[in-house]
């Protein structure tokens, strides 16, 4: 059991670790990367919004899925012929995203209740989120790269943590496999 657990946690550790220092040695690639997935996932959208409308029994739910799949065919279609607008769109997206997340968590360190120690890590996280979120806006054009950095970086990071757990927990398994294999006598 140890030994699959930690073999998984080490495969994923190293496909975070690639993928960490991709981005970082090329964030543009990883902004273009980014706006293939959106449009990819529309594309998935549309073809299953127009399946369910021709899966329906009435006439009325078919319209609305044929127009929302056609919505989602169209936005995917946006984003692979204008890549940077669809770029900066999700950058702008993402800023009104960090900003109200931040806001939210900020007001709710306040609440009845809360310890000293979990307001100030709310009122923390949230005043970085909001901060976060005004760097993006202020700047959409350099927030995709910085986007695309940060993402490298969390994959870096969060890679090193995982390969380090699962490096562990393998050590951990190997000794206790010992301790029961071969117990020492009293």
């Amino acid at each position: 059991m140890f030994k699959s657990l930690s073999t998984s946690l080490i495969l994923r550790g190293l496909l975070a670790v690639i993928v960490g220092v991709l981005a970082l040695a090329w964030p543009g690639v990883t902004v273009f990367a980014l706006v293939v997935l959106f449009a990819v996932y529309a594309f998935v959208a549309g073809v299953l919004e127009a399946t369910r409308a021709f899966s329906s029994r009435t006439a009325g739910p078919v319209v609305g899925h044929l127009l929302l799949g056609l919505v989602d065919l169209a936005a995917g279609l946006v984003a692979l012929v204008w890549p940077l607008p669809t770029a900066l769109a999700l950058v702008l997206i993402v800023g009104l995203w960090a900003i109200i997340g931040g806001s939210v968590e900020f007001f709710f360190a306040f609440r009845a209740g809360e310890t000293a120690g979990t307001r100030a890590l709310s009122v923390l996280g949230g005043l970085v989120a909001i901060a976060f979120g005004v760097v993006l806006l202020a700047r959409p054009d350099m927030g995709a790269v910085t986007l695309a950095v940060l993402f490298g970086l969390f994959n870096l990071i969060y890679g090193l943590w995982i390969l380090a757990l699962g490096t562990e927990l393998r050590h951990t398994g190997k000794t206790l496999h010992s301790i029961f294999r071969h117990p020492k006598e009293a």
